[in-house]
């Protein structure tokens, strides 16, 4: 198989059926040791954090594509998925839905909003750029450098928040609490949108009777 990408938390090959293969690590981001989904690093290693990430993936993907919402999962064995190959935006983009004010959001607005305040689903685009820190962007940028089209970026808008929303209404029958979830999108062959990448506990922040879960359990809560 041909090597495509080495990532923080996963690693990507192309097949030869030209389908791609995504291999989970143990690796999840974070900064100083502490888990973060929207740090651009990787701040520590957490046993069986591969396998959590690809079982919620997993999970996720398959009750999406049954509310009709395409992803690029076709099927998963072991700690490895095979997915449809995608067209990314410019080197990649990264869509945030926020219910909960916390991580960048506060270090940008803390003089504006508590932490933990409640937001009415805000949704940011960020570019991955991990030497420039993955630098948020608005509409009128990410249109003048080509990446996006004003109506693209109106559509990833909405189709983010109704993810979120699946997610997150899934997330609150188990008793727990999306605060914010980053995904990615991309386009299929055809220049469709689509979901890709992964949806597990290492890019959404959730908490459970107001206390953070980390992505092992989380998977645990939501699985079993």
């Amino acid at each position: 198989m041909k090597t495509i990408y080495t990532g923080k938390t996963k690693d990507v090959f192309e097949q030869p059926d030209g389908n791609y293969l995504l291999v989970f690590k143990d690796d999840v981001t974070g900064v100083d040791g502490k888990f973060d989904p929207g740090a651009n690093t990787v701040g520590l290693r957490l046993d069986g954090a591969g396998m959590a990430g690809l079982s919620m993936s997993v999970y996720y993907f398959e009750l999406l594509n049954k509310r009709g919402i395409p992803t690029h999962f076709i099927s998963a064995e072991k700690n490895e998925m095979v997915v449809k190959p995608a067209v990314i935006f410019g080197n990649g983009i990264e869509v945030i839905c926020r219910y909960k004010a916390f991580g960048s959001f506060i270090k940008r607005y803390g003089d504006y909003i508590k932490e933990g305040a409640s937001l009415n689903a805000v949704v940011e685009i960020t570019l991955k750029d991990d030497k420039r820190g993955d630098p948020l962007i608005n509409e009128d940028s990410i249109v003048a450098i080509d990446v996006l089209k004003y109506g693209e970026y109106a559509e990833l808008k909405m189709f983010m928040k109704i993810a979120g929303d699946v997610i997150k209404n899934d997330l609150k029958e188990k008793g727990l609490e999306l605060c914010d979830i980053k995904l990615e999108f991309g386009k299929d062959l055809k220049g469709n949108l689509m979901l890709i990448d992964e949806i597990s506990g290492g890019n959404m922040r959730v908490t459970k009777n107001g206390a953070p879960v980390d992505p092992i359990e989380l998977s645990k809560l939501v699985l079993n």
